[in-house]
This record gives structure tokens, C-alpha cells and sequence, in this order.
């Protein structure tokens, strides 16, 4: 257990470290407003740069910093900008969790899911590339036909922020940058993410000391993952396991997957991944159809993810109102296409 939770532990603080400094160096908000010029002052441009904005995150730093660090960023916009904020707070939402399965640092479900796949000689990438990307084009797909009057809206192009420190800001973005490609070097993710969070504090420690707080280490959430997996090691001990599977089955992946999501909106995604990981681990397709679940299809709930909590606070601090039933309405449209999608191109 320790073995398995460690480096979970250790890529989740360092990749926070890196989110926040990146943040505070204003690497995102520069990012956002560049976006806002390059379409042109045509809503429909800027969301589609948003959208890959949001995936590029959500893939390379994890879904935390899309659902966090991003969703201020893009209400701000869009408030600047006098667009409907909607549009752009559903993008980074869902496309925090339906852009999570490419890489095992998407999401702390899917480090998890490399012990399995390990044990089994296979390639986490070779197996999640093809729902993943079928999991994103669905999310665009959908939120184009929610939003499609937004869509056709103008807007006034803004100028762009002033950066205070330069040396931050690119120290910053090249740290960002540089992940991407550490990531899927087949290294253990916590070493590169790691020297990347040691490289921006010694940074931060030159130019701006004042940034280096512990508050930058995400206590509770680790605390959370350590009380998670004792406590579902602890049912799974005492029979949990066996009623699991026989409610996910053994033959259909669809129906692994539909088990997951279920659990995913009921009781959050990671407990719902760590009670199910002993009925999918014996196959490669059946532990992607697992990830399907607890990932894509956590997004009917406002507890179905640590990320979605946190994505609701700050569209609260935004004054963007969100309530239980607008969130669920359209997540009973997107969360059976995405599942869905997915899952059938396991097999293709």
C-alpha cells in the first residue's frame, strides 16, 4: 500500500506546487488573454482556444488545475468581455474530467491504474489514446449544441495584462511546457514533476520569496487520499469487493463502466475507483472501461470529484451561479455519449 500511495502523494503536491507558481507568475492569465486576441473579437474562436487551453491542462498538470486554476482565469474574460460565463465555466468543468484519461498524470485515478497495467505489461497510453480523444471530441461536440447561441456573439478585443516579472513568467512556462513531454518519457511522473516544483521554488525563492508558503502544499487533499484508501482497503477486506462485482459483471466493459459513474456521482470518483480496481485489474480494456467510468462519468453530481467541488467555489467567488440541477441537466446529456463513445472504441 505505502509503495502504491507514495508516489500518488508525491506527484500530487509537486504538481500543485507548479500550478499555483505558475498561476501567481500569471502564466495562465497571459494565456487566456492571448487566446481572447488571437480570435478576434468572435466567441466562437476564443472558446475553441479555451478549449484547447483547457485540454492541454487538464492533460499535461492534471484536472485540479483545469477546475481550479483555470475557471477564475476564463470567468474573469469573460466578465471583462461581456460574455455569457456559462459557456466558458461547462468548458473547463467537463473537459476537466472527459480530458482526463490520455496521460496517467491527468488524473489521480489513472496513477493509480498504472500498478495494474504494469503487472500487466501494457502501455497505459497504447490503451487510453483512442477513448480519450473520443471522450474530448463528444464534450466539444455537446457543448457546441448547448451553447450555440453564445457562440455567435462579438466581443471587444482587450488589452493584454501587464507581466511584473518576466523571469517568473518564463521560468514558469517553461517548467509548464517542459512537463508535457517528461511525462510521457516512461520516467516515474513524481521525479520529473518533482525537480520541475524544486526548480520554480528555488525561482520564487530568488525573485519572490514572498509567494513560498506553506499553503501552497495541499494538506487536506492529501489527507483526503490517505483517509480514502484506508478506509476503502478497509471494505474491501470485508466483502466489498465480491458485491461489486457482481453488480459490474464480468463481460461487458459497458457495464463496468456504468457501475463506475454510478459510484463516481454517489460517493466521488476516487473512492469509487479504489472499491472497483480489484473487479477490472485482470485486463487492460476492462481497467480503461473502469477509468471511463470514474472520470467521464462523474459530471452529474457536484460531489462527483474532488475537482468539481473546488470548480463550484470558485464559480461561486465568480458570481457565476451554478445550481445542483443546471449542473445535472446537462450532465444527463453529455455523461451517456461521453461513457458511451468511449467505451466502444476500446475494441477499435
Amino acid at each position: 500500500m505505502v509503495e502504491r500511495i507514495a508516489p500518488v502523494l508525491v506527484f500530487l503536491i509537486a504538481v500543485t506546487v507548479i500550478a499555483e507558481l505558475a498561476d501567481r507568475a500569471k502564466v495562465f492569465d497571459v494565456a487566456a488573454r492571448e487566446a481572447a486576441h488571437l480570435a478576434r473579437g468572435r466567441v466562437w474562436r476564443l472558446w475553441l482556444l479555451v478549449v484547447a487551453l483547457a485540454t492541454g491542462l487538464t492533460i499535461v498538470l492534471s484536472l485540479d488545475t483545469c477546475a481550479v486554476l483555470l475557471t477564475p482565469v476564463v470567468l474573469s474574460m469573460a466578465r471583462q468581455l461581456d460574455i455569457p460565463p456559462k459557456l466558458f465555466a461547462f468548458t473547463t468543468v467537463w473537459l476537466a474530467g472527459t480530458a482526463s484519461l490520455l496521460l496517467p498524470v491527468s488524473n489521480l485515478t489513472n496513477l493509480l491504474a498504472l500498478h495494474p497495467f504494469r503487472r500487466l505489461d501494457v502501455s497505459y497510453l497504447s490503451v487510453s489514446w483512442r477513448p480519450a480523444l473520443a471522450a474530448i471530441v463528444i464534450t466539444v461536440a455537446v457543448l457546441a449544441a448547448l451553447f450555440h447561441r453564445d457562440l455567435r456573439l462579438r466581443y471587444f478585443v482587450p488589452p493584454t495584462p501587464a507581466v511584473e516579472d518576466k523571469v517568473l513568467f518564463w521560468g514558469s512556462a517553461a517548467v509548464c511546457l517542459l512537463l508535457g513531454p517528461a511525462f510521457v518519457s516512461g520516467i516515474e511522473v513524481a521525479w520529473p514533476a518533482s525537480v520541475g516544483a524544486i526548480a520554480l521554488v528555488v525561482l520564487f525563492a530568488v525573485r519572490r520569496r514572498s509567494a513560498l508558503r506553506w499553503s501552497l502544499i495541499p494538506f487536506k487533499l492529501v489527507g483526503t487520499v490517505v483517509v480514502l484508501f484506508t478506509v476503502v482497503g478497509f471494505l474491501s477486506s470485508h466483502g466489498l469487493e465480491d458485491l461489486l462485482r457482481r453488480v459490474a459483471g464480468t463481460t461487458s466493459e459497458l457495464r463496468l463502466s456504468a457501475t463506475a459513474a454510478v459510484g463516481a456521482n454517489l460517493f466521488d470518483n476516487l473512492p469509487a475507483y479504489l472499491a472497483m480496481e480489484p473487479v477490472a485489474s485482470d485486463s487492460p480494456h476492462r481497467m480503461l472501461a473502469l477509468l471511463i467510468g470514474v472520470n467521464c462519468g462523474c459530471l452529474l453530481t457536484l460531489w462527483g470529484s474532488l475537482a468539481t467541488l473546488l470548480w463550484r467555489s470558485r464559480c461561486d467567488a465568480a458570481r457565476v451561479d451554478i445550481s445542483w440541477w443546471s449542473f445535472l441537466w446537462r450532465g444527463l446529456i453529455l455523461t451517456p455519449l461521453v461513457v458511451t463513445g468511449a467505451v466502444l472504441t476500446l475494441n477499435g
